[in-house]
């Protein structure tokens, strides 16, 4: 296979080109570029410079002088000239290069205050190594190693704290994953994370935690859990020289809905006259033992312009909104200072934020005297506010739309804005927005569809653990997501992003891991048109220090997959992709590119890419090519053009190159898939809900409703016995997966596999219930852990004609009755045959994978 990596040539890199060969002047030895693959930091990058001239006559003064590179290293040698020979002269400047084990010792005991400084200036990225070292190996004191990195720039939070034990290690349990952080470790260690249902025998390889080199940590998630789920974890670090510690605890993820307080139901009509809904006035608030929830019936709430928000919630605590329309508010539809745990369900917000009084130059201000212009204005803001979730909202029509980017940076309206530094550290991050439709129109477009504040500190947006979600995010004049600032453990997948001016913004990432995967970012473009890239990143050195990982997207844009935007001047960043596909169009100096990454840092990789320019018709990289793996179809054009008309995109794959706990392969997303019902019709069957005709069963729907809310999921209430029609056969062999969510106690809860309209007791599956009757199944049930695994075999065998499900309550008259049965993910199997087909995948050389859910 050729491999053609198109690079611009231009003026700018030809100056560069001669600074590398006369570096000074013709008396000056060569300076070969080559040398300085493993510069990552301004420091290492003096390192490598002054040891290459080393022989020369010069003075090093003279030679720092001379030095005419990246404007980051000039800023670092005009402020500490000194502190830099004497470092250098030292050996102390060269600990500061990559190293792929622990260092040789070097004598830091009289390092002296200014010195201290220079390295934390000229070292961003490694704050926790040069605070370990500094702090434990120089006669400083803690007063002096203060000064010495608030002079530098340092976040104060950071000092001492980042060494050996200045936090605990967390678990930080979602709903559908968990977060860990592990500090005071060492770099060169490694690290493994396996993780499996309690209930479950075999243990699933979860992503290797990264290192973070801020804090000194280890940090990871696990993801594609199940909610409200208990969790065995083992994790291993083991250090260079082989010895290991381990953690073994048990996490259980968080439901899908909150607790409710049954006293603090309000219905909106109940409580809500007109104007502005106050809960802080109203002082409705829960408790951890159960959310306030207020729930609309009919109703719009209806705010003017004299009143800040629509709704109000304020610093109230445990809250839940379901099914409001809201309109209007001053600046917000709704919104929450300083609170935690917030629950916003099937809300339908529009119609707010400030109106254009004064245009000027095409910026909107709200009168002729305000001189800040029309912006942050949001459909819900969440201000200092944590643990919270957004689902199932619709989020539109503001009542302004933001300007493009030929007037300046955009500003106007988004739909969502979050901060989520709450003042207690216990309430920060744990953001959930998931399942959302925002967008605005083709002239009327957000700002920012998703929004953080403080973007360039690392307090600012969603901060650390919180995920993003199945959302489908559109319209924007500037970005669809934006994560900048903290993002430890933030995840973002699963999205479907159109229409902005870039995709996600993750410039700069102050603290990670952060992890993209999954997304699908198309036909970007703001309202004139205009596009810079998919994914934007940047600002490493000057707001250090954090990694993304990006994932098995699909991204099909006309400009960049992944691009720089500078972060105080600073334009480098730090990703390692995995299993995408970029589709570009555009060529030209800074367009057209999969990755383009001028300043080519060292720790960025890209393994496994599909990259294709359609008019150059091959890879288009300005990247570290040193870490590049191609994808071995990433110059076929008939692969590619497949893959683009299929709607599935699914992406053939090498089995080394699957991505624990990422990877998804077709035929295991087909087990959810819609016309899909079987997996291998031999061994497996699974209940598609949307295939399967339903009716009631025999005479015993008495009452209620039979639901479908996806193919997987089937929710009955009342009194109500639903058969589905199928046909299969049941062996002594067969085994009955499912999980099961039960509310209320209702007298018999099951599954009955019948041949006819008649009730049998002896095939019905009793999971729950008061009443002793049917197949006694109740021991496989345990309502923390729903998932259950019945050997149905044992009991019933033949062909089936219906699978009934059971939500059985005499007892209880109509208007009292409340329970509810939810069925998920009904699946029948052979036992003894492997539960998971990726596992039997994996035994050939190639595997097809997911890239959409």
């Amino acid at each position: 296979m050729n491999r053609f990596f198109f690079i611009k040539i231009n003026a700018k890199f030809i100056s560069l080109a001669f600074f590398i060969l006369f570096l000074f002047s013709c008396a000056s030895p060569t300076v070969k570029k080559e040398n300085y693959n493993q510069a990552n930091q301004p420091g290492a990058v003096l390192q490598l410079y002054l040891s290459e001239l080393e022989n020369t006559p010069e003075s090093i003064q003279t030679k720092l002088n001379a030095y005419k590179g990246p404007s980051s290293v000039q800023k670092r040698i005009k402020a500490f000239k000194s502190e830099i020979e004497s470092l250098y002269l030292s050996g102390i400047l060269e600990l500061g290069l990559p190293q792929e084990s622990s260092p040789n010792a070097v004598d830091i005991t009289k390092l002296s205050t200014g010195e201290a400084t220079a390295l934390f200036a000229l070292f961003p990225i490694d704050t926790a190594k040069w605070m370990n070292l500094v702090s434990r190996h120089s006669n400083l004191n803690k007063n002096q190693i203060y000064e010495a990195a608030i002079t530098a720039g340092l976040d104060p939070s950071v000092v001492f704290l980042a060494s050996a034990s200045g936090f605990s290690d967390s678990v930080t349990p979602l709903i559908n994953s968990i977060g860990l952080v592990f500090y005071g470790q060492d770099e060169y260690s490694t690290t493994s994370v396996q993780f499996k249902l309690a209930s479950d025998t075999e243990w699933k390889k979860g992503l290797d935690l990264t290192w973070e080199p801020i804090y000194g940590a280890f940090a990871g998630s696990i993801v594609y859990l199940e909610a409200d789920a208990v969790y065995d974890i083992h994790v291993t670090i083991s250090d260079s020289t082989g010895n290991a510690e381990e953690y073994s605890f048990q996490q259980k993820t968080n439901p899908d809905t909150p607790p409710i307080d049954p006293n603090k139901i309000y219905y909106l009509s109940e409580i809500y006259s007109g104007g502005q809904l106050d809960l802080e006035a109203l002082n409705i608030e829960g408790s951890e033992d159960g959310y306030a929830k207020i729930i609309g019936d009919g109703q719009i709430i209806q705010a003017d312009d004299e009143v800040l928000s629509a709704v109000n919630i304020g610093s109230q605590e445990y809250i839940m909104l379901e099914n409001l329309t809201i309109r209007g508010g001053q600046r917000y539809g709704i919104f929450a200072k300083k609170t935690h745990h917030i629950w916003i369900k099937g809300c339908d917000v529009a119609e707010y934020g400030r109106v254009a009084v004064d245009m000027r130059n095409n910026i909107a201000y709200s009168s002729t005297t305000n001189n800040s212009p029309i912006n942050y204005d949001s459909g819900i803001y969440l201000e200092r506010s944590g643990v919270a979730v957004i689902e199932e909202c619709e989020v539109h029509s503001p009542n302004l739309g933001a300007n493009s980017w030929v007037y300046g940076h955009p500003k106007g309206p988004n739909a969502l804005q979050v901060w989520a530094y709450h003042p207690e550290e216990q309430y920060r991050g744990q953001m959930i927005v998931r399942n959302n439709r925002f967008y605005g129109s083709q002239d009327h477009r957000f700002n920012d569809v998703i929004e953080g504040r403080k973007n360039f500190e690392r307090t600012g947006g969603f901060v650390r653990d919180s995920a993003i979600y199945g959302n489908y995010l559109a319209y924007a004049n500037d970005d669809l997501i934006e994560i900048d600032g903290g993002q430890q453990n933030v995840l973002v997948y699963d999205n479907e992003m159109t229409q902005g001016y870039a995709g996600i913004s993750i410039a700069p990432n102050m603290l990670g891991p952060s992890y993209i995967f999954h997304n699908h970012i198309y036909d970007l473009g703001d309202e004139t048109g205009k596009e810079w890239t998919a994914i934007k990143a940047g600002g490493l050195i000057a707001k250090p220090a954090g990694r993304t990982y990006i994932y098995e997207n699909f991204i099909d844009v006309e400009r960049n997959g992944i691009a720089a935007s500078g972060v105080n001047g600073d334009t480098t960043f730090w990703v390692t992709t995995q299993n995408n596909v970029f589709l570009t169009k555009k060529t030209g100096y800074s367009v057209g590119y999969c990755i383009f990454d001028k300043e080519k840092y060292i720790g960025s990789s890209s393994t496994n890419d599909i990259c294709y320019n359609r008019n150059t018709m091959d890879a288009r990289y300005e990247f570290n090519l040193d870490n590049v793996i191609e994808h071995p179809y990433s110059d076929d054009l008939s692969y590619i053009e497949e893959l683009e008309a299929s709607d599935d995109k699914l992406l053939t794959v090498s089995s080394e190159f699957i991505i624990p706990n990422i990877t998804i392969s077709s035929e295991e997303s087909d087990l959810q898939a819609p016309n899909s019902p079987t997996l291998d019709a031999e061994t497996h069957w699974n209940l598609d809900a949307d295939e399967h005709t339903h009716s009631p069963f025999s005479n015993q729907l008495k009452y209620g409703d039979t639901t479908i809310e996806d193919e997987n999921s089937v929710v009955l209430t009342g009194n109500n016995w639903t058969k589905f029609e199928v046909d299969f056969e049941v062996t002594s062999e067969t085994v009955l997966e499912l999980a099961l969510y039960i509310e209320g106690w209702p007298e018999i809860v099951g599954v009955g596999f019948e041949t006819d309209n008649g009730v049998s007791r002896g095939r019905v599956a009793r999971f729950f219930g008061t009443q002793d009757w049917g197949i006694n199944a109740t021991e496989h049930y345990d309502k923390s852990n729903p998932t259950i695994s019945f050997p149905i075999g044992e009991y019933v065998q033949g062909q089936i004609k219906y699978l009934v499900l059971t939500l059985d309550n005499d007892d209880v008259r109509k208007s009292k009755n409340k329970d509810k049965a939810t069925f998920k993910n009904i699946l029948l199997r052979q036992h003894g045959v492997d539960e998971d087909p990726l596992l039997s995948e994996l035994e050939n050389s190639k595997v097809e994978i997911r890239l959409i859910r």
